[in-house]
């Protein structure tokens, strides 16, 4: 077989753009730190990137609803101990009302108890981050009118399993995981009663609907013991009125401890997907990133194997009869 120069030219030129093609691809992964910069560098590992990097947007975002969630159940929290201060301090002016004091104390009583429940309706129209806490999923509404009477209706819906279901405002915070993070106002204001020895609401679980307009329980209460420290004062409704309010107590209580257990559930999640999170990326990066030490010595070997190429061609290309033609 004759070897032609142009034969030897073009193999060698040939060689010469493949090592000058790895070593750009290694140039770029020492600059970049990426294994690939297109699908076709390699198409599994685009592949798995791609699904790595959908997965980790997924659990951050949940990551973000968790905290929010948390956060929000925080201010409900504090709502909720705010409106138990006010009724224990209520309880307290109503036991000092029951116990038998002059016509000028139960003015000054009277009065109090009328800036408790203003202080009340406020409370209950407790907003996070401009969204009210006590409303449902109509968080642009707020509970209370400013004559304590309530401003939103409130109705349960049925599901696509035609199930009865409150207006909850839901998180998503993982694949098919939920977190309901508002309590519904009629379970703080409604009417709360004994079964023995336990509280219960209205209704199990949510309380009963709320139909704008309507008093709610925990106001009318303040509304007759203020009638009830009227002169002439009436004892019975005073003590009606005690009694009540402790009822009403057990029951903010109660959902208080119920958002305690909720909050703590919303924790052990948020760790979870922290977890998660960190695991995901550190996927990611196992699959796409580059080891720079690694890439700086194959990037030290594929230059040492050009050099070699370029020295190895010019003896390969040897003088020619056109070269003592000139």
């Amino acid at each position: 077989m004759r070897i032609t120069n142009n034969m030897l030219v073009s193999n060698m030129t040939y060689n010469l753009n493949n090592t000058l093609q790895r070593l750009e691809k290694l140039q770029y992964e020492s600059t970049v730190g990426k294994k690939f910069r297109v699908p076709s560098d390699d198409p599994i590992g685009a592949s798995k990137s791609l699904k790595f990097n959908t997965d980790i947007s997924k659990v951050e975002q949940y990551v973000r609803n968790t905290k929010d969630a948390a956060a929000w159940m925080k201010e409900t929290e504090s709502a909720l101990k705010e409106i138990n201060q006010i009724l224990h301090r209520a309880n307290e002016l109503t036991v000092q009302a029951a116990n038998g004091t002059n016509t000028e104390d139960l003015d000054k009583i009277r009065d109090e108890i009328k800036e408790l429940k203003s202080h009340l309706i406020q409370t209950g129209n407790s907003t996070y981050a401009g969204r009210s806490v006590f409303t449902g999923f109509k968080t642009d509404q707020k509970l209370l009118n400013d004559d304590g009477t309530y401003n939103v209706d409130l109705k349960k819906y049925t599901d696509a399993d035609g199930k009865q279901k409150d207006e909850i405002f839901v998180y998503n915070v993982g694949v098919a995981e939920t977190v309901d993070v508002n309590t519904l106002g009629n379970k703080v204001f409604g009417k709360a009663e004994y079964d023995g020895a336990n509280l219960k609401t209205d209704n199990p679980g949510y309380s009963a609907e709320i139909s704008k307009g309507d008093k709610p329980y925990l106001i009318a209460v303040f509304d007759e013991l203020e009638n009830a420290l009227s002169a002439p004062s009436n004892p019975d409704k005073i003590q009606e009125a005690l009694g009540n309010i402790k009822g009403s107590m057990n029951q903010v209580l109660s959902v208080t401890a119920e958002i305690g257990a909720k909050a703590n559930r919303l924790e052990m999640t948020g760790n979870k997907l922290e977890n998660q999170l960190v695991n995901l990326k550190d996927l990611l990066s196992f699959n796409e990133d580059v080891s720079l030490p690694d890439a700086m010595m194959r990037l030290a070997i594929e230059e040492n194997a050009y050099r070699a190429s370029l020295g190895v061609s010019t003896r390969i290309i040897q003088p020619s009869l056109m070269d003592f033609l000139r």
